[in-house]
């Protein structure tokens, strides 16, 4: 499993926004580039948040990564054309743990 993480810090006045945007357009429409199996949107507090896109294989995140992103971090962009400071990431799965039903 590959997983592609962007964490946003998004300035107070700008958060309501943000959240809706994520919520109701960008996170559905990346996920329908069938190129993830999962996407996880977490807060770790005001003004700080997390987008884990999860793909099965790494050749559908090089697939994402090709031919999706320069569009949506345009239209990211034009919504949010200051106040958000995007970082990224890319993870590899090394092992995963589960816990045995009781």
């Amino acid at each position: 499993m590959r997983a592609y993480e962007v964490t946003v810090d998004v300035e107070a006045r700008l958060e309501a926004a943000f959240v809706r945007y994520m919520v109701d357009k960008h996170i559905p429409e990346i996920l329908g580039t069938g190129c993830f199996e999962a996407i996880r949107f977490e807060t770790a507090g005001p003004g700080r948040y997390r987008t884990r896109y999860e793909a099965a294989r790494a050749e559908d995140l090089e697939r994402y990564l090709a031919a999706h992103t320069e569009a949506f971090r345009a239209d990211f962009a034009t919504h949010f054309p200051e106040g958000c400071r995007p970082s990224r990431e890319t993870w590899t799965q090394v092992q995963a743990w589960r816990a045995e039903a009781p």
